[in-house]
C-alpha cells in the first residue's frame, strides 16, 4: 500500500508519515524543502521504513502531477492520500493584513487540497478504490480572532471535501477532514512570535503546547491510519477531531449531518 503526504518535512506531516511507514506503507513524501524531506526520509529508512522524496509545490498543479507520476513510476497507484501541507499566515487584526499574504494562505491550504485532489482522484477512480485525508483544525468550526484568512481556509477546505466526497461516494472512494489537535510545530513557534498579534489567549496555548508537545503523535497516527483503512468506508465527507470518540464511528452508522460544518436549529 503506498501512501502519499504533503508537506512530509515537518510537524504533522512528518508524524504521519512516520508513523505510516512504521505501519508497513510505501510513503511517498513531498514538499518544498529538499533538506526538511531528507531529514524525514532518513528517520523512516533508519526504522526499517520504505520512503521516497518528492520535492514539490503544492500551489503549482504541474509540479504534482509530475510528482505523483514519479511516484507512481516508483511504487504503483496512490492508495491514500494525506493532504497536510498548509501555511498560518497573517497573524493579527484583519484590517492590519495585506491582501499579498490572504493570497498565499488560500492559495496554500485550499488550491494546494485541490491540486492534490484533482491529481489523484482520476486514478482512484479508475481503480474503484482510495482514500483521502485533508488535515484541518478547530478553525474551521469556530472563530478565530487574529488567524482569520488562515481559519476561513480551513473552514473551504471542510465544506470543499463534504462536496467532493458526495460526488465520488458511488467510486467507493472516501474523503475526510482530520482535526489532529494542537501539537508543538512551528507554527506554535510563529503564534508565539506574534506575541500580542496573536492575542493572549493563542499566546497561553501555543505556551502549554510547547511545554507538554501537545496532543501524542501516536494518538494522531491512530486516527489517520483508522480512516486510511477498510474500517472507515461508511464514512466519508466527515470531519473528525483526534479528540473524539472516533472509535465509536467504527462500530456505528452516523446521521449524514454528524461531524460536519451543517448549521444545527434548536
Amino acid at each position: 500500500m503506498t501512501t502519499l503526504i504533503t508537506g512530509a518535512g515537518r510537524g504533522i506531516g512528518k508524524r504521519l508519515a512516520i508513523g505510516f511507514a512504521r505501519a508497513g506503507f510505501r510513503v511517498g513524501l513531498l514538499g518544498r524543502s529538499q533538506a526538511e524531506l531528507d531529514v524525514t526520509k532518513l528517520e523512516i529508512g533508519h526504522a526499517g521504513g520504505v520512503a521516497h522524496r518528492f520535492r514539490a509545490d503544492v500551489r503549482d498543479c504541474e509540479q504534482f502531477s509530475n510528482a505523483v507520476d514519479r511516484m507512481n513510476e516508483l511504487y504503483g497507484a496512490v492508495h491514500v492520500l494525506i493532504a497536510n501541507a498548509a501555511i498560518l499566515g497573517p497573524v493579527g487584526p484583519f484590517v492590519q493584513q495585506r491582501p499579498l499574504d490572504w493570497k498565499e494562505v488560500f492559495e496554500t491550504n485550499v488550491i494546494g487540497v485541490m491540486n492534490a485532489c484533482r491529481t489523484v482522484l482520476p486514478q482512484m477512480i479508475q481503480r474503484r478504490s482510495g482514500k483521502i485525508l485533508v488535515i484541518a483544525d478547530a478553525s474551521a468550526a469556530r472563530p478565530r480572532p487574529n488567524f482569520a484568512p488562515y481559519a476561513a481556509s480551513k473552514a473551504a477546505v471542510v465544506r470543499f471535501v463534504e462536496s467532493v466526497a458526495e460526488e465520488v461516494r458511488h467510486h467507493n472512494i472516501q474523503i475526510n477532514c482530520f482535526s489532529p489537535g494542537d501539537a508543538y510545530t512551528s507554527m506554535t513557534d510563529e503564534i508565539l512570535h506574534a506575541d500580542d498579534l496573536a492575542g493572549s489567549t493563542e499566546i497561553e496555548q501555543a505556551e502549554q503546547t510547547r511545554m507538554t508537545g501537545g496532543v501524542p503523535a501516536e494518538k494522531q497516527i491512530q486516527l489517520a491510519l483508522f480512516l486510511a483503512s477498510e474500517r472507515s468506508n461508511h464514512l466519508t465527507g466527515k470531519l473528525i477531531d483526534v479528540d473524539d470518540d472516533w472509535k465509536k464511528l467504527e462500530r456505528e452508522n452516523t446521521r449524514p449531518d454528524a461531524w460536519t460544518l451543517r448549521r444545527h436549529l434548536k
